[in-house]
């Protein structure tokens, strides 16, 4: 890996979506009205994403720990992301989108796991952005299953004990064929990652916003990405020449 000092537009920008429910509660609203006035940022990250360049968008929607939630915020929540893609799929599709699911699939409802493999397929030749949804993801999860798939290949003889290395877990990680998120932001002002990319995100740079998710309007994306600009990636290198950076 090489320095890059200091960098302007990143490639892959991954999100957490954090802060619907203070939003709502904050104006006396039910949790749901949050996770509605939510959706409406999905859908201006998005535009926002493509104009700005960037080609990969990955948006933390629901995560295997979310199950815990109450039963009712949880049924809207599916509700929600079923009422999205039938309502934006095709805008999505008309825009040039490309749609890539990623999170473990086996315990999630038949309808809404047939929505997101049509989500994909439609979408699977468009060349512009492409939009990741993390759904019923969990880093850990992802990391796990990813250990399986590495005995199986080695059981199998498709995989050398001894060739094991970060290329061959990147190859059977949810984002194979991905590069690396650029930056990870996070709103809401809470400052972790939640068990979000903890493999993609090694070298990622951290951008963390006081905004609550429904209020991340195209200025704030904007706010994060000037930060993210001023940033010098050094992959553990030492700092270009003229570059006063901390070691």
């Amino acid at each position: 890996m090489q320095s890059e000092a200091p960098t302007s537009s990143p490639r892959h920008v991954a999100i957490i979506m954090d802060g619907n429910g203070r939003w709502a509660e904050a104006r006396g609203l039910p949790r749901t009205a949050g996770h509605r006035a939510g959706v409406e940022r999905v859908r201006e990250a998005v535009r926002t994403a493509a104009e700005a360049g960037i080609d990969y968008l990955t948006l933390f929607a629901f995560s295997s720990e979310n199950w815990r939630r109450p039963e009712e915020e949880v049924s809207d929540l599916m509700g929600l992301l079923r009422f999205f893609i039938r309502k934006d799929l095709a805008e999505l599709h008309r825009e040039n989108v490309r749609v890539k699911v990623i999170g473990c699939r086996q315990s999630i409802q038949p309808d809404i796991r047939a929505l997101l493999i049509d989500a994909e397929d439609r979408t699977r030749d468009n060349t512009g952005i492409t939009l990741v949804i993390a759904f019923n993801y969990g880093a850990r999860d992802e990391l796990v299953r990813a250990a399986r798939k590495i005995v199986q290949d080695v059981q199998s003889g498709v995989l050398d004990a001894a060739a094991i290395d970060e290329a061959a877990v990147s190859a059977r990680v949810d984002t194979a064929g991905i590069p690396d998120p650029d930056v990870v932001i996070r709103t809401s002002g809470e400052q972790r990652l939640s068990n979000f990319l903890l493999w993609q995100a090694a070298y990622s740079e951290f951008v963390f916003l006081p905004c609550l998710w429904p209020d991340f309007d195209r200025a704030a994306f904007h706010e994060a990405l000037a930060e993210y600009a001023g940033r010098e990636r050094r992959f553990g290198a030492v700092s270009a020449p003229g570059i006063a950076v901390g070691s």
